[in-house]
Order: C-alpha cells, then structure tokens, then sequence
C-alpha cells in the first residue's frame, strides 16, 4: 500500500457542521479532508424546518445567549448567501387559553432587540379580522403578532460550504465511510472505505468529529474517549398541498405548549412541522410515524379555517437531531446549544467532537471549532467566515429580484419560472452554467419540471452528486414537481 495522504485536518461528517468547519479550517491554511459516507446532507442538515431563526420559544427557556447568536447570525447568512437565504414574516396567533398576551408582548420585544437588526422589520401587532394575514386562521383568532425570521436552503448551504472548501484546496470525499484510526503524538493514521469497498489510508494531524447523531460511532471507531452524550431527537414534517396564499408563515401555539410552523413552500405547497419525539435506532431509518402526521394536522386545524387530513400529504421527512444530553425530560426543553469537547489526552494527536448545534448558528459553531483544533495545533490563524460570500451569493449590488430581472435580460429564452428557481438554487454562477447557450435546446435533455441535462452536468461535476435522490430530494426539492417518467429518466442517466 503506498504512504497514505497527509492532511492537517480529518472532518468526519457531511452535514452543516463538518462542511462549515472545514470551509473555514480551509480557509484558514489547514489541509483539510471532509469524509461522508452518504450524501453530502444526507440525513438531519437537510431535513430540518429550514428555518435560519433565534428560536423564540428558546426565550422561554432563558437560553439568551443561544438566542442572541442565532439572530445576529441571520443578519451573517443575509448577506453571505442571499440566493438561498431569504426573509420571512411570521404570524404568532394569539390564543388566551395558552401563553398571556404580555409575556408574548415581552418575548417579541427581546427578540427585536437582543442582536442588531440591519435588514429584518420589527414586530408589529395585527387585527386579524382586517389583516390579510388574518384569513387562513379560524374565526374565534382575533389578535394575532407578525415578526420576522428567514428560510434557508437547508442541504444546498452545506453543498455551497463544501464547494467553497474545495475551490480553496479542501479534499470532499463522499459515499466514503470514516473506518477507524490509530493515534499517536504527531497525529491520526485513518482507514477510509469507499462505496465501493476500496480502501485508503489518509494521516491527520487532528480529527474533527461532526458526525451528527453517529458522533457517538465515530467517537468509537477513533477509539477515542466519549465526554458527553447526544440524546437523539426525531423532528418530523408533512408537506401538504398549500394551505393559503401569500408568502407568510405561521407559528402555532399547540396545547402542548410546543410550536408548530406552517411555512410556504416551492411554490404550491406549505411545510408543516415539527414534532420532538425521543428517536430509538439508526437515525437513518427516521420516518414520520402516523401519530406524528396526525398531531401535525390536528395542530394546524385547531388554528386554521380548513384542517388538513393525513390524507392530503403528499410528502414527509424526518429529521434526528443530535442534541446535547443535557439531563432534560423533556425531548422540547432538551437545549439547542452546541457543545465541543477537544480532547489530547496524554499529550496525544487532538480530537474535537461536535454535540449539538442548529443550523441557524452553524458558522458560529465552525469558528469556534476551527479556533480550538487550529490553536491545539498551533496555527490559529483569523475567523474569516463571516464576511466571505458563498459560491453565488455576490449578487453584483443586486438584491436577488435585481439579478433574476438582469439575468433575463442577458438569456431572454430562458422561461421565467425557470429561471427564478435557478437563481435561488445557483446565484451568481448561473450565468457560469448557462455559457455558451443560446436557447433552451443548448441545455439538453429536459427531464421535466424545468431540469436539463446542462443542471445536471453542473450538480455531478461540481456539487458531487451521484444519485437521482441526491438531485431530487437534497440539491433541489424537484421531487415535488418531476413526474415519475423524467425521474424515472434522471435515476436511468445517473445509472440507478
């Protein structure tokens, strides 16, 4: 076998946190290596609520801090990602019979002002009787509070944050399973297994575990010590035909006193979730029981004029979460900070484990974990982050209507709904995977719903996708819109 790759920094993990960390460890002059097994944002990062939010019920559990980081980093995301993060407005209907109208009054006046708002309006108190956004809700609502909060692209931020790593110099492996390692003082010696069943060997200097809910596993596979438990945590979700118009979304006070969400979604649907049910098994066998998709109907109902059936889904996933096992019985008040454990014992190669986190405060999340293993290291080197654009989110000035309006400009034959969509997935780049073409014949094969051979070059090519389902359900949500035929077509030209 010859000498195996040398690499400052081995991540373990695909999801939000390892392609966060290793964009920025990258960045920072570290040689990094990303291994995943699966998919790039196989499991939990891209089946969350898609929400970059503060977590306005995280207040009620006096997580100030956690809430404090979250909302300055929605204001962060705005700004590096424009194309696949985007503004929200919120509607809390007031329910007497649950939290009092002063304490939401007091929660929404911490939540305007516990980070600097630059680009989100504040809170404003409706009367839904006369308010558009009053229409959906049953009759006996007639207050009701509007705040705002963002979406994001969930499993499109962690692919833009690993292309980003790799344009820097960065090594993303995926459907590569992390197989085990030795340590010594200088470093880890990692066996890595491909899909295939080939093996390599790659030396690390240091080991970042972000393996989600597997970080336990990986914990083992390092024979590396275990500080801290992850308490596994299903959070499931039904998309349903849309529920009313406009592009408001909707936070439901439940009699349980969790939330539910109802958010607008690809255009003709709405997005309900999410439950918090403690997960047993393989995180990846997750799945929306029956119960869980009646307590999401039965919540939207008790709210809204129409109540959904469990028959009208047309979709579900779940996602398990990796939380920090912070003793709470109650899965809804088990806390959404993150916890990172850096361990060098005996003068030992460094390994940092990831506990916890949420989406919305990945980036914070990568800094500090790139600061501990790059210091322990010795190279610290400057967070950076933060100011550095996601592949397509340097808009040229434009806000993203602005770039959609000159991007039609330059490639008039491209149809508008098609277009619209491909500037939210791609930005910027777009233009880079239109060159050349003159009409809508140039980009090849259409498999329906506005995808063509000429996308899927560019999501194989750069985006490392392999499979029908990484296109269809991760890269792009076009599983909801292609019909069977041109999947079934996509699955043939990807070999399966």
């Amino acid at each position: 076998m010859s000498a195996p790759d040398a690499f400052d920094l081995l991540v373990i993990g695909g999801g939000v946190n390892g392609a966060g960390i290793a964009r920025d460890a990258q960045g920072r002059g570290l040689a990094t290596c990303l291994v995943e097994r699966g998919d790039l944002a196989g499991a939990t990062s891209s089946n969350s609520s898609k929400l970059v939010h503060g977590g306005l019920r995280y207040l009620e559990q006096y997580e100030f801090r956690l809430v404090r980081e979250a909302l300055a980093e929605r204001e962060v995301l705005l700004r590096i990602a424009p194309h696949i993060v985007w503004p929200m407005r919120f509607v809390l209907p007031h329910r007497p019979s649950m939290r009092p109208r002063w304490l939401i009054r007091a929660g929404l006046f911490l939540y305007d002002h516990l980070a600097r708002r630059v680009s989100l309006p504040g809170t404003e108190a409706i009367a839904v009787p006369r308010h558009p956004f009053g229409r959906p809700l049953a009759e006996g609502i007639t207050d009701a509070f509007a705040y705002s909060d963002c979406w994001v692209e969930d499993s499109r931020l962690v692919v833009l944050n690993a292309r980003d790593a790799a344009d820097r110099g960065a090594q993303v492996l995926v459907r590569t399973a992390f197989a085990g390692a030795t340590r010594d003082a200088a470093g880890w010696t990692c066996r890595l297994v491909a899909g295939d069943g080939t093996e390599r060997q790659v030396r690390a200097r240091a080991l970042v575990n972000a393996a989600g809910p597997w970080v336990m596993q990986a914990q083992d596979a390092a024979r590396a010590p275990a500080r801290g438990r992850v308490r596994l945590v299903r959070g499931s979700h039904i998309v349903l035909p849309a529920l009313y118009e406009g592009e408001q979304a909707y936070i439901l006070q439940n009699d349980d006193r969790r939330v539910v969400f109802v958010i607008p979604y690809e255009g003709r649907f709405s997005l309900v979730g999410t439950t918090d049910v403690p997960h047993e098994g393989d995180a990846r066998d997750a799945r929306c029981s029956a119960e869980e998709a009646a307590y999401l109907c039965a919540a939207v109902g008790r709210q809204f004029r129409v109540a959904p059936r469990t028959a009208d889904i047309v979709w579900s996933f779940s996602g398990v979460r990796p939380l920090h096992d912070d003793g709470s019985d109650d899965p809804s008040a088990v806390t959404r900070d993150y916890v990172l454990t850096l361990d060098q014992a005996g003068g030992q190669a460094p390994v940092l484990a990831v506990h916890g986190g949420k989406i919305t405060t990945y980036r914070r999340l990568a800094e500090e974990a790139v600061g501990q293993v790059a210091a322990a290291l010795g190279r610290p080197g400057a967070a950076w982050t933060a100011g550095a654009k996601l592949p397509g989110g340097g808009l040229g000035g434009h806000d993203v209507a602005g770039y959609a309006a000159a991007l039609a400009r330059r490639h008039p034959w491209l149809p508008m709904p098609m277009l619209r969509r491909m500037v939210r997935a791609y930005g910027s780049e777009l233009d880079a995977m239109l060159e050349g073409a003159r009409s809508l014949a140039d980009l090849g094969e259409d498999f329906g719903a506005g995808f063509t051979e000429r996308e899927l070059d560019w999501l194989v090519a750069r985006e490392w996708a392999r499979r029908a389902e990484d296109v269809l359900w991760r890269r792009s949500r076009l599983g909801l819109h292609m019909d069977a035929a041109g999947q079934a077509r996509l699955a043939a030209r990807l070999g399966g």
